[in-house]
């Protein structure tokens, strides 16, 4: 992390590179961000249903669904789900670059491997994580008033409404600020795995593995520092 700043704001800045990773981890992670995060929704939506109309209390499904996701189980699931997805193969690709000695080649031809290949992924991810949780939270939102439409037919127009009055500031702002230490620290597991891997073709899937297990287990931590701090702040 420390040299990570130390390369950042030096140039030259890698900016093709970059943009490549934008694409990489953002458009080849919609499918599976859409997917998750409309089931979240639906399945949310599905178990408020039954309990919440016991007591009569159905107009609130929409405000609770709305606060669940876009506080906690929107950012967490995602970023577990982003986890999984980005940093695997960032831990796998620059470990089987390092085993194969491409890194080492990289430096005999004067090319600094660390600002090409670390800085570049960290952006990437700081930057395209957040976006795709948002994202993830809309898809979510949505598959909520699919199944209160199904099953109460529920209007889209007050749903939304309802949504958009519940939501404040307090509850977007500090969930969508977590969100970008959630893809750095994605980022930065990844590349430190997959760049420190020593071990022959083996080392390739232990960095890939350590990777999620590592990156998984930060995003839940800064997730209860994250609580506990908006809680004292806000």
């Amino acid at each position: 992390m420390i040299r990570f700043f130390q390369e950042v704001f030096k140039p030259p800045y890698e900016l093709k590179e970059m943009f490549k990773q934008f694409f990489e981890i953002g458009n080849k992670s919609l499918g599976l961000v859409s997917v998750t995060g409309f089931i979240i929704g639906f399945v949310l939506a599905l178990q408020s249903i039954p309990m919440l109309t016991k007591f009569g209390a159905v107009s609130l499904i929409p405000a609770m669904i709305s606060i669940s996701i876009v506080r906690e189980i929107g950012p967490v699931i995602t970023g577990l789900i982003c986890a999984g997805k980005i940093g695997s193969g960032i831990g796998a690709e620059l470990g089987s670059m390092k085993v194969s000695e491409q890194i080492e080649a990289m430096e005999v031809s004067v090319t600094n491997p660390f600002k090409f290949l670390v800085v570049t992924r960290v952006i990437a991810t700081t930057l395209m994580i957040p976006l795709l949780i948002v994202y993830a939270d809309a898809i979510a939102l949505l598959g909520g008033f699919t199944a209160l439409n199904i099953l109460n037919g529920q209007s889209l127009q007050l749903y939304f409404s309802t949504v958009f009055s519940t939501l404040s500031f307090a509850d977007i702002i500090p969930s969508t600020i977590k969100t970008f230490f959630f893809g750095f620290a994605i980022g930065l597991v990844g590349c430190y795995q997959g760049y420190n891997a020593s071990r022959g073709t083996e080392s390739v899937g232990i960095a890939a593995n350590i990777s999620v297990v590592y990156a998984s287990l930060l995003v839940i931590i800064l997730d209860m520092v994250a609580v506990q701090l908006t809680t004292i702040f806000v």
